[in-house]
């Protein structure tokens, strides 16, 4: 019997592995995780034996580059073009702030995503590049068709999401990255909303960023940031101190070089506590298979979907095939959906309140692999009794 199988199939190891299962169903991954037990796990050790003894850094990074080996393997990258850095914003901000742009040069992007995909390219206008705004048909829906046509002779870089945070609309990584990279145009991803959950690797993306707090399941503030290696010299960094610019034996010299790899964009002191527990995170879910992780994933948004469906309600983004994912974002005319939320959160029913830009409130779903069948039907139940309320 394979780890997924142990995991959903025996209530009781269910419930050791995710403690926050005993008393509540937790479906908000696209928010804040609850940490596996092997991610406390991971991180009390680091602290016992920091309470016990000290931080020696020197000491620790044989296994901070074990944890950026297990990173690279996620995302299928080489350790060295990984940094052991977050959170998200932050790796996009050096990406943005680090290129030397041209006059003239434009930047991509996608106004209804995340604030933290948007605002660092933005501000990019006040350096006078130009700043093109995608406008899809429906919440998150940037296809391959929709990029080509927007790039022009000046296009430099795109920024996407790989999956958008309030529809749950997963792009084709692949397809847009292969088209930009024979377009010659850079291609920066912010995967928060679908690395640990989907496959989300980099083979023509140049820079990436994700926190490891979503779907990761791992902490807060640490994150894993891709930068391409040919992209190192183009994107130079930003945040300088004592690990990244080359000092033997801490002794600042005349002359700036920094250290030949993406460790380049890590300053100094770093937050070996999340790294400790970003590694547990990630090596848990390569143990399982992101493949698995994926497919089951669906499984239950398919299920909670079709349940909802014959409720009444209705969604944001996809719910079957190709683009969808493990986020559900969902409505239903005549019902006061914040009301709806707090009486799920009386349930022990974690979920998302959101709203759109026109201030449509919705209830935001996202089950990761180890929520079971019998939770979805649950939820259904809850929402069921409360809407006949309504």
């Amino acid at each position: 019997m394979n780890l997924l199988s142990q995991l959903v199939d025996n209530e009781e190891k269910r419930k050791i592995a995710f403690p926050i299962c005993r008393n509540k169903i937790f479906m908000a991954h696209a928010a804040v995780t609850a940490l596996p037990r092997v991610v406390a796990d991971a991180i009390i050790q680091f602290t016992e034996e920091s309470a016990a003894n000290f931080e020696n850094l020197s000491a620790l990074l044989p296994f901070i580059q074990e944890a950026r080996a297990s990173a690279a393997n996620l995302i299928g990258s080489s350790p060295d073009e990984i940094a052991l850095i977050g959170p998200t914003s932050l790796g996009l901000s050096l990406f943005a702030n680090g290129i030397d742009w041209r006059p003239g040069d434009e930047v991509i992007c996608y106004l209804d995503d995340y604030p933290a995909n948007v605002y660092p390219w933005l501000n990019l206008q006040s350096r006078g590049v130009t700043v093109r705004l995608l406008q899809p048909g429906e919440p998150g829906a940037l296809t391959p068709q929709l990029i080509g046509e927007a790039l022009t002779p000046k296009t430099r870089l795109v920024a996407l999401a790989s999956c958008h945070f309030f529809s749950g609309y997963r792009i084709d990584l692949k397809a847009i990255g292969k088209l930009l990279r024979e377009n010659e145009v850079l291609f920066s991803v912010d995967a928060i909303q679908s690395l640990g959950a989907f496959p989300t690797t980099v083979e023509y993306v140049d820079f990436l960023s994700a926190d490891a707090h979503k779907w990761m399941l791992g902490p807060l503030a640490i994150g894993i940031v891709y930068v391409r290696k040919e992209c190192f010299d183009l994107c130079r960094p930003t945040l300088l101190g004592s690990r990244n610019v080359k000092a033997p034996g801490f002794i600042a010299q005349e002359e700036i070089e920094f250290l030949p790899t993406a460790q380049r964009y890590e300053p100094g002191a770093m937050n070996v506590m999340g790294i400790f527990g970003m590694k547990a995170a990630i090596d848990l879910l390569l143990e399982i298979g992101i493949a698995n992780v994926a497919e089951r994933i669906l499984t239950l948004t398919g299920r909670l979907a079709d349940g909802l469906k014959g409720l009444g309600f209705t969604f944001s983004g996809p719910t079957r095939g190709l683009n969808a994912s493990g986020i559900l974002t969902a409505a239903r005319a005549g019902i006061d959906m914040e009301a709806l939320f707090q009486r799920l959160a009386e349930a022990n029913i974690v979920c998302s309140s959101r709203q759109d830009r026109h201030g449509k409130r919705y209830i935001r779903f996202s089950p990761h692999f180890y929520n079971t069948e019998a939770e979805v039907d649950q939820v259904l139940t809850v929402m069921a009794k409360q809407v006949s309320w309504f």
